[in-house]
């Protein structure tokens, strides 16, 4: 128990750039691994022969359906791991346990109602997001599979995000790896060796989260005497109101940020496919090296929140907006470096997938335009975090979501149906919008908005 105190302790005074590193190296390693699912599906997938390109875009197409439902856990996680972060700072480990109860009974009640939901709206919602009749079997079958590990889905996700907020970073990173390891051994096998095909890459993923979840479910359980917080898992199925209010009140706008830039990039994806299909198979194979790369934001900025939270709660306001500050330069940093890597490999990664060569040239200017716009997305992932961890999360929905539909979605739609102007060129001035964000962004973040009224009785 001692070990325990002690490392919950410098989670709120030790030095921040160690404890960055402890938080951010394994979260980054889980970010990355955790990509790899959609990577080596679709890998695998375009090499599928004779039905590659349609296959690989139709299983593209379920990406808003996977943003909608790792929206739900973000709901619960990002609603309740900041609070249990906020009452391990200020010692209240009863509170931290009931927090962590309340969430982990609503993760399994949305895990239900999701599978029922989304199984049936399946082909609706694909066809809403652009499906075909040549993709929507391809989707279709892809998306139902892995709908019925829903509440694999959402304990891992969900439950991940209370370790992680704890300082049990690589406990997160150890279950992802291994599902990841599963996931690219059974892929082959069932694909092409028992010859499955789309059905084949489904099953393997779902498979491999079934594994996360047992891993997740056997550490919670060995370890609920050692750390009193997880202790809460073992209380479900009693949810108070007030409490769940509060849980579901913060994590609520998160969630319809995330709903709603599902709903984004499904429409400017649909924008794209108005250009040909080869266009939105070279949109899918750069988004899957872009999102790759983009971990490292994510890590960094849920490291460096998962900190002022704790930091917060211990009432040391100086110490929480100094580390916000040294947060911002050293993501400015991080993304050139990125933004070199990706131009570097930007030929080279798109001949992974079996494509035509014209969905690997797109892929390729794809990958260099998104490059050039990675300090951009750098600065505002920092943006997100800072305010999120400080109970801002109305505003981030507002400045993000709210921002995609009111300016990128309305320019690709015009853009693409009112010029003759070539996709790249639509698709680099879509990209540029998000300076606006950082102009404003920066505003925010000088004027410390992120750090008002952040204690409150948890």
């Amino acid at each position: 128990m001692a070990q325990t105190q002690k490392k919950q302790q410098d989670m709120g005074t030790g030095d921040v750039k160690k404890l960055l590193l402890q938080l951010m190296i394994p979260a980054v390693v889980a970010q990355v691994v955790n990509l790899l699912y959609n990577i080596v599906d679709r890998i695998y997938i375009g090499h599928i022969s004779g039905i590659g390109a349609a296959a690989l875009t139709g299983v593209g197409l379920f990406t808003p359906i996977l943003m909608l439902l790792n929206a739900f856990a973000m709901l619960i996680g990002s609603g309740g791991a900041p609070r249990t972060a906020i009452a391990m700072g200020q010692g209240d480990k009863k509170q931290a346990e009931k927090i962590v109860s309340n969430s982990f009974t609503m993760l399994l009640l949305f895990s239900v109602v999701l599978t029922i939901v989304f199984y049936a709206a399946a082909p609706t919602l694909l066809r809403l997001f652009g499906a075909s009749d040549t993709t929507l079997p391809y989707a279709l079958v892809y998306s139902r599979i892995y709908i019925l590990g829903t509440i694999c889905v959402l304990i891992v996700l969900g439950m991940n995000t209370f370790i992680t907020a704890q300082g049990f970073a690589k406990i997160s990173m150890l279950t992802t790896v291994i599902g990841a390891v599963i996931n690219i051994v059974l892929d082959p096998i069932l694909i092409f060796g028992l010859g499955m095909g789309v059905k084949g890459a489904a099953i393997a993923t779902v498979l491999a989260r079934v594994a996360e979840m047992g891993i997740v479910v056997i550490w919670a359980h060995a370890c609920r005497k050692k750390h009193v917080f997880l202790q809460g898992i073992y209380r479900t199925f009693r949810v108070p109101k007030q409490l769940a209010q509060k849980v579901v009140r913060k994590g609520l706008p998160i969630f319809f940020n995330e709903f709603l830039w599902a709903g984004g990039i499904a429409a400017l994806t649909q924008c794209y496919s108005t250009r040909g299909l080869e266009i939105v198979a070279g949109l899918n194979i750069s988004n899957a090296l872009c999102n790759l790369l983009n971990v490292v934001f994510v890590a960094l900025g849920s490291a460096v929140g998962i900190l002022i939270g704790q930091t917060l709660g211990a009432s040391m306001y100086e110490k929480a907006k100094k580390d916000a500050f040294h947060l911002m330069w050293f993501t400015g940093a991080v993304s050139l470096g990125l933004t070199v890597i990706l131009v570097c490999v930007s030929g080279v990664f798109p001949k992974l997938y079996d494509t035509t060569a014209q969905v690997q040239q797109y892929g390729q200017w794809f990958i260099v335009i998104t490059a050039l716009f990675f300090p951009v997305q750098g600065f505002l992932n920092a943006l997100y975090f800072t305010l999120r961890s400080g109970g801002k999360t109305m505003v981030t929905f507002l400045f993000d979501s709210v921002y995609t539909w009111l300016i990128p979605v309305p320019m690709a739609l015009l853009l693409c149906h009112l010029t003759a102007l070539p996709i790249l060129a639509v698709y680099a001035i879509v990209q540029a919008a998000d300076l606006i964000k950082v102009l404003v962004g920066y505003v925010l973040i000088r004027r410390g908005v992120w750090i008002s009224n952040l204690v409150e009785e948890v």
